[in-house]
């Protein structure tokens, strides 16, 4: 029996070692990333490049090569299947795309490169139907960190009229700036006992995910309008800081505001006692999911849409969106905040159950109905007790 013992650990040895000489002289892991603004713009672009240089950081021989910028008004004439043709011949075998501007252009370069894979990030391709079959989708659920921003903010605000800063109108957008306004009413009826109808919830839009002036609104004025008006915080939802560098400006001519930048976990620094707290993604570990099981040739594309983790919420290597509270963010208010994130963990805490309306009074959610993430993703309106555009005039 012993000897029967040592030849199986010898050939379990030896199939071990083959195996990873079999891995050791497969091809390490090229990979593409489209980031739709700078990869140093201290928001959205910045969050995916981070996330791919933690892909090599944890993946042995793993390459990113990436294009920053893409997106008509930075980079005029390219397309996304032009840009997927040069990373296929610099031998990349996956493609992130980091916008949902490049939902047209990534399906096209999956159908003409069958022989990649492809992720699309806040895309839903595969939900509608339309994905080729390389073609997967990737976002994380970050209503819930814009809910502990509208908390955060109706916990210090002392007008009672908090703004927030959009980008572009769509589904994504109006579904996140509920989500803050959600947060936002919980922490000023149910937690500081006000009335509804004294809280102001204002939505103003750029036109984009950044500024491009003589494109968009200029974002350091709509914020300056803000405040301008009496709102005392500003909630951001554009993928770069001006929110927060406007309240840091206010504060030094003696003005009592506060922001909250998003996208980006560092975005605080910029302002520390001006800031409340910044909701961000953590590309890291699903972009290290994905690229682990291209690498072992597991990956099936779908429709992703991650949950945070609420147990570990800022834990770099562990849920994929956090809330990381600022300096400008009293004790009070933290503690507040705590309580708020555990209720949501454990359900205790669900503003996605029924009753919910649209903005023009229509129903969203029936008494006793929670939304599906169905429901959730597709948001046709802002929601009623909102202040702001629906759509694009």
């Amino acid at each position: 029996m012993r000897r029967v013992s040592l030849i199986l650990a010898a050939a379990f040895a030896l199939l071990c070692a083959t195996a990873a000489m079999t891995f050791a002289a497969g091809k390490p892991l090229t990979f593409g990333l489209l980031l739709v603004g700078p990869y140093n713009d201290k928001g959205y672009s910045q969050a995916q490049y981070e996330g791919g240089k933690y892909v090599e950081a944890h993946l042995p021989g793993s390459k990113m090569l990436y294009l920053d910028k893409l997106n008509p008004a930075d980079r005029p004439g390219v397309t996304i299947p032009q840009v997927v043709d040069d990373l296929a011949a610099k031998g990349a075998t996956l493609i992130f795309a980091g916008s949902d501007d490049m939902k047209d252009g990534i399906r096209e370069a999956a159908t003409q490169h069958p022989e990649l894979t492809f992720v699309h990030i806040s895309g839903d391709d595969v939900l509608t139907g339309k994905a080729p079959k390389n073609l997967g989708n990737l976002f994380s659920k970050m209503e819930y960190a814009k809910m502990m921003a509208g908390f955060s903010a109706a916990m210090t605000t002392k007008t009672g009229k908090i703004g927030f800063l959009g980008p572009l109108i769509n589904d994504e957008t109006r579904r996140l700036a509920d989500a803050a306004f959600l947060g936002a009413r919980h922490a000023w009826v149910d937690v500081r006992g006000k009335k509804p109808e004294d809280l102001t919830f204002k939505v103003s839009w750029i036109g984009f995910w950044f500024n491009i002036p003589g494109v968009t609104s200029d974002p350091n004025q709509l914020a300056g309008s803000f405040f301008d008006q009496g709102f005392d915080v500003v909630i951001s939802g554009i993928d770069t800081p001006e929110a927060l560098t406007v309240a840091a400006a206010r504060r030094s001519a003696g003005a009592d505001v506060h922001a909250l930048p998003y996208d980006y976990k560092d975005a605080c620094q910029g302002a520390p006692e001006a800031c409340l707290g910044v909701p961000y993604f953590n590309w890291g570990p699903p972009f290290l999911t994905i690229a682990k099981a291209v690498t072992d040739g597991t990956y099936k594309p779908a429709f992703t849409w991650l949950s945070p983790d609420f147990a570990a919420l800022n834990d770099p290597d562990k849920s994929p969106v956090g809330f990381l509270p600022g300096k400008g963010l009293s004790a009070e208010a933290k503690k507040a905040l705590d309580a708020f994130v555990a209720d949501l963990g454990s359900g205790k805490v669900n503003l996605y159950a029924g009753p919910l309306e649209y903005q023009d009074g229509s129903v969203f959610l029936t008494a006793g109905h929670t939304a599906t993430d169905k429901e959730l993703w597709f948001c046709p309106q802002l929601l009623r007790g909102m202040e702001g555009a629906s759509a694009s005039k």
